[in-house]
């Protein structure tokens, strides 16, 4: 009969093993480590892996399960003997709720589990999100381009595999307004909830001049009729057209710079372009130097005349003596030598000297300009996906 090893005898043999092979062996396990971690997610940003080998001993986290497997194959190939103690995420004790839905009319999503933590990002109200694994009152989550952050409790709803389901086949509305409300009743001025351009609540009542609308987390309410469109109308008024990009940029001009925010409440650089795409069916990465990677070239040597309206113009230092790019800041193109963007406030520049907006600071760190508009790739696609 073969008797199972104890998980701390094992780590003993282990340490025993380790120390007579020497930490040349203990360095090629942390070097496949690492190149696991450069081949699947060398942004941790989109992508967990966290993963740590001391004595024989796998520890750490992941939301990679291919890679994890990938790492155990080749242990087990070169022969080399490991106790697996990493936790795949979602995490068990989630019990199944491994989805969720934004309850507010904009979710601060955070670096940390707390709220004096860094704003990473945000998301509407209605926008599915994966979750991993529980910290006290707050959710890492995923959101649906692929940011990986922390929210609180009281900002979604959770849902497992049926009442997610639910929710996606339920008829939905978007809000179409910049700031709106939804009231308690049609003649009431008792508000429920806010609203921002791009909220996605369900549909279950009407009358003469309102909705009555369901929220993620169960609250119901109303909103008027001239402010949401069925979400199957909105998504085929979605046009990338120079005017509905103009409009829409233009239509947030002067909201106040937010780091981390991507809502018409607040934006940063990148939260701004997003929020442009996203309004009009596409979403795109959420940083400034993820969106650089997407889309076509069109132009690194400041000529003008190669831009279309639409087009990401990246700003930053230039590659010298070694170093990369590094890209700190993004606009969009709206025609007539000027970019729309968020510094201070969203503004308009202009790169014509000759102009009252002309900004000599962006055009003496512009780095080059991309082009996103109507592409399909792994990180740019349409917002049909949010409810399928």
């Amino acid at each position: 009969m073969i008797k199972k090893f104890s998980p701390t005898l094992f780590i003993w043999v282990m340490v025993l093993f380790f120390g007579c092979k020497g930490e040349s062996a203990n360095n090629a396990v942390r070097d496949l480590i690492g190149k696991l971690k450069t081949s699947h997610a060398p942004d941790k940003r989109v992508a967990l892996w966290e993963i740590q080998w001391e004595d024989g001993v796998l520890s750490g986290e992941t939301n990679l399960p291919e890679a994890h497997e990938e790492l155990r194959k080749t242990l087990t190939n070169q022969k080399i003997a490991f106790l697996d103690s990493i936790q795949l995420l979602p995490a068990a004790e989630l019990a199944g709720s491994t989805q969720a839905l934004v309850t507010l009319s904009v979710a601060n999503i955070r670096s940390e589990p707390k709220h004096s933590a860094e704003l990473a990002t945000q998301a509407l109200m209605g926008t599915p999100l994966n979750v991993l694994k529980k910290e006290g009152s707050w959710y890492l989550v995923q959101t649906p381009e692929g940011y990986i952050s922390w929210v609180d409790a009281a900002g979604i709803a959770l849902k497992d595999e049926r009442t997610m389901r639910e929710w996606t086949a339920a008829e939905k509305l978007v809000s179409t307004e910049m700031i709106g409300a939804i009231y308690e009743h049609p003649d009431s001025i008792q508000i429920v909830s806010d609203l921002t351009a791009g909220n996605i609540m369900v549909k279950y009542k009407e009358t003469a001049s309102h909705f009555g609308v369901l929220l993620p987390d169960g609250r119901k309410g109303y909103v008027p009729k001239n402010e949401v469109l069925p979400f199957e109308d909105w998504l085929a008024s979605r046009e990338l057209s120079d005017d509905n990009l103009i409009r829409t940029a233009k239509n947030m001009m002067g909201v106040p710079y937010l780091w981390g925010g991507t809502s018409p409440k607040g934006v940063d650089c990148s939260g701004f372009t997003k929020t442009i795409y996203f309004l009009n069916g596409m979403i795109i990465p959420r940083d400034a130097s993820q969106q650089v990677h997407e889309g076509d070239e069109v132009d690194v040597s400041k000529n003008w005349d190669n831009l279309e309206v639409g087009d990401l113009l990246f700003f930053g230092v230039p590659s010298v003596d070694g170093k990369p790019e590094r890209v700190v800041h993004v606009g969009m193109w709206i025609g007539n030598n000027s970019f729309i963007h968020s510094r201070g406030r969203v503004r308009i520049s202009s790169f014509d000297p000759a102009d009252e907006n002309y900004d000599a600071y962006e055009l003496d760190r512009y780095l080059r300009t991309k082009r996103v508009r109507n592409q399909q790739t792994a990180h740019l696609w349409s917002v049909d996906r949010l409810i399928q």
